[in-house]
């Protein structure tokens, strides 16, 4: 029997900056959706950009909070004792809470609430002076992205966390990057390539879809991936670039139902002939006679 699916909804800058909003999402993602997780974001702008890029315009003015890129990450940041509210209310909620972190000031913030798992987006995955501090002062779960990774540098990320003694704590999760990713880039073999490669090396396989619609997670699981992630949001036409790639929450509790289904077909007969078979084979298999 297949492990059950582990479900994150990554409601990520989805709230706009608005707590009133993100506290929205975690009571709809647990008591509607009923996903096992709900992941937000956590960026240091000022540390991540360079100062031409803080300075720089949206590319996308539209979907902007400010008159520059800098000022628009800013507008969507939360602190570090908001995220310990939106714990709280995850708590509350009984759903995990989990951020994704893209750089080690970020890092140092979310470690120092203890949650569960940390995320590590397909960004930021190379950034090596962060995630052998997280291996070395983090004690929960980091669960990392290798979406626009090479071969050579997921191998490199996973040796770095076999090395510090890690790796049964690390979930790699096969990824496209791309706002939204047609099914043709979606890729999903690379889930049985990655099992090959790391499944004995890493506590767990996921996928994080960027895709239109439900159908490709449930392959994806089917494949082996324990955990699957999803861009969440609660209309997808509301103001920022993640809206249109996300599922609503109908479409998120579908998911949930759906995996949850399948996870009950992934087995073999446990005899030739079923009970419920027996029953058809008395009234309708064809006896020679």
């Amino acid at each position: 029997m297949y492990k059950k699916p582990f479900v994150i909804a990554e409601a990520g800058c989805n709230h706009m900056g608005q707590m009133e909003i993100a506290k929205d999402l975690i009571e709809t993602a647990a008591h509607f959706c009923k996903v096992n997780a709900i992941k937000f974001q956590k960026r240091c702008p000022k540390e991540l950009l360079t100062q031409e890029q803080y300075n720089a315009p949206h590319p996308n003015p539209i979907n902007s909070y400010g008159e520059t890129y800098g000022e628009h990450r800013e507008f969507l940041e939360f602190d570090v004792e908001q995220h310990a509210q939106l714990k709280k209310w995850c708590e509350e909620s009984k759903i995990i809470y989990s951020t994704s972190v893209w750089d080690l000031t970020s890092a140092k913030e979310i470690v120092s609430l203890h949650p569960k798992f940390i995320k590590i987006p397909s960004a930021c995955n190379t950034h090596f002076e962060m995630l052998q501090w997280l291996c070395d002062n983090y004690e929960g779960e980091i669960q990392l992205s290798f979406g626009m990774t090479t071969k050579d540098e997921e191998e490199n990320i996973v040796q770095l966390f076999e090395k510090r003694g890690r790796a049964k704590d690390l979930i790699i999760y096969n990824c496209t990057s791309g706002y939204p990713v047609a099914f043709n880039e979606v890729c999903l073999l690379e889930i049985s390539r990655m099992r090959e490669e790391y499944e004995g090396r890493v506590k767990a396989i996921g996928f994080s879809g960027h895709h239109l619609g439900i159908a490709v997670d449930v392959a994806a699981y089917t494949l082996g991936a324990e955990y699957i992630e999803r861009h969440y949001t609660l209309d997808r036409t509301w103001k920022g670039t993640d809206h249109a790639a996300s599922l609503e929450p109908n479409g998120i509790r579908k998911l949930v139902r759906d995996l949850q289904a399948i996870q009950q077909t992934l087995s073999y007969k446990s005899d030739e002939i079923l009970p419920i078979e027996q029953i058809q084979r008395n009234k309708l298999k064809y006896r020679s006679h």
